[in-house]
């Protein structure tokens, strides 16, 4: 007769699964909570008591550490000497481990750090070719069905389940070490374990594959987020959704961000009274050409006034925290637009990046727009409108690809420079963009300027203040330029590369 060993913390299940089993003809070997939960089921039970000759002791920490138990799991049933050690000690062979673990990230602590489970979890994986080994309650059903169809689990079937196993025990350590160097900002050794969440339609091209991967122990607005309609993402409509949707979300009264290529190319912000469809029209109208098939991202629910706006337009994918319903009917007849909705975004973990062989790690950019700690540097003081805008295109600016500049008036980015290899080229780029809407607005730069021609640029189209983190051994020529252009200066002490 199989035997089965159960022991689990998360109960959900395990009664059913272990109904079929013994319907099967299997015998449950199981100990503590877990017997005690079949034993009121009206399940016959042998615990690992009667099986080890010794019950718990050290306050639980060890009940099924013993060769009792792990002899029955690890023995190669095709090796005669193996064999032969049962027999002499007389132990029975364990073909099915069914373990979940503490809940250590729940709460952790070092009682949370299981011992017994894990050992039992990679001693059945190793021995798959005769062992299953379940972790996870979402796999009994097709243990079940396998074991009420044949009598037994399929080499493949034990095989996916072992290396499944490993990676539950191998991002239970990971969590582990990771709660033993909390304190430390980079810690000597980062260990990461992701899991596949999504697959892509494809990778940056098409002919490229790509997935969505979640890091185990965070939290992701991407896993509670619903595709309403359209096509299956792409590997950029992910990267350039979550750019956007962060980016929105800085905000707290109605905004949109138009996102294309990772970087901004439209954004506005608006009164409560205005709503946000007039919100949407003014980030459209800042740079409508580049606002084609490009990302919508809006921190107010679509209306029907703003989905009626969005249909005569091409937008790859439209992010908002919900749609009134007749806005899905409006936007849903577009079967190639993406409608995403989704909680706002959780707080950035370390910025993770990969490099030929290896990881860079940062700490995440945090934007402050504290007046307090920025200094006026120029003669001419900004006057309340301007500082509003200058907070607003700061924070845009530390959204864009380096060099960045941004240009912006009464709440709307419209001249955006991005990804250039000098700042001149960008801040030409934002004029460019921005036409005479320019006069009397501002412009952020998210590093010093080096010389003040870049400067002179802005000035040339009207910029009336600029904000900038100032640091260059320049400065006081940039300082005199806006002075002799009379327009106010203010350095943050702060730059926000982004690359």
């Amino acid at each position: 007769m199989p035997t089965a060993l159960l022991s689990v913390h998360d109960k959900r299940g395990v009664v059913d699964l272990a109904r079929v089993l013994v319907e099967a003809g299997w015998g449950l070997l199981s100990s503590g909570g877990t017997a005690e939960h079949l034993r009121r089921s009206g399940l016959p039970v042998t615990d690992v008591a009667e099986l080890t000759g010794s019950g718990a002791i050290l306050g639980h920490r060890v009940v099924t550490l013993h060769p009792a138990v792990h002899a029955g799991i690890l023995a190669d049933l095709d090796d005669p000497t193996h064999r032969a050690d049962l027999d002499r000690l007389g132990i029975g062979a364990i073909s099915l481990v069914v373990v979940n673990l503490y809940p250590f990230a729940s709460d952790p602590s070092v009682e949370l750090v299981d011992v017994g489970g894990p050992a039992m979890v990679r001693g059945a994986a190793k021995n798959h070719a005769h062992v299953g080994v379940v972790v996870d309650a979402d796999d009994y059903a097709v243990v079940a069905d396998e074991i009420r169809t044949t009598g037994s689990l399929a080499f493949a079937t034990r095989k996916r389940l072992a290396a499944k196993a490993f990676a539950t025990t191998a991002a239970y350590d990971a969590a582990i070490a990771r709660w033993l160097v909390a304190d430390e900002t980079l810690p000597e050794s980062l260990i990461l374990e992701a899991r596949r969440r999504d697959v892509l339609r494809y990778g940056e091209n098409p002919h490229q594959s790509g997935a969505r991967y979640a890091l185990v122990g965070r939290t992701s607005w991407w896993d509670s987020a619903i595709l309403h309609s359209g096509k299956e993402l792409s590997y950029l409509n992910v990267f350039d959704t979550d750019a956007a949707w962060r980016s929105v979300n800085q905000f707290t009264e109605p905004a949109c961000v138009i996102v294309k290529h990772a970087n901004p190319c439209g954004v506005a912000v608006v009164d409560e009274s205005d709503g946000i469809a007039e919100a949407h029209r003014r980030a459209h109208g800042c740079d409508p050409v580049s606002a084609f098939g490009g990302i919508v991202a809006v921190n107010r629910p679509v209306t029907i006034e703003l989905a009626s706006s969005l249909a005569e337009i091409f937008t790859e994918v439209v992010v908002a925290p919900s749609f009134e319903p007749e806005a899905l009917v409006t936007l849903g007849a577009k079967k190639n637009l993406r409608l995403l909705s989704g909680p706002a975004p959780t707080d950035a973990g370390l910025d993770v990046r990969s490099i030929d062989g290896g990881l860079l790690v940062q700490t995440p950019d945090r934007v402050g727009t504290d007046r307090g700690t920025w200094t006026v540097v120029s003669r001419i003081q900004p006057t309340e409108e301007q500082w509003i805008d200058l907070e607003f295109a700061w924070r845009i600016c530390a959204t864009v690809g380096s060099n960045a500049i941004v240009a912006a008036k009464d709440r709307r980015a419209f001249g955006i420079g991005a990804g250039q290899q000098n700042r001149l080229d960008s801040a030409r780029i934002a004029v460019s963009r921005s036409g005479d809407r320019l006069v009397g607005g501002v412009a952020a730069s998210d590093a010093f300027f080096p010389f003040r021609d870049g400067l002179d640029v802005l000035a040339g189209a009207g910029v009336a203040a600029v904000i900038e983190p100032g640091g260059s051994v320049r400065d006081d020529e940039v300082v005199a330029a806006a002075d002799e252009h009379g327009i106010a200066l203010v350095f943050t002490g702060e730059r926000h590369f982004r690359h």
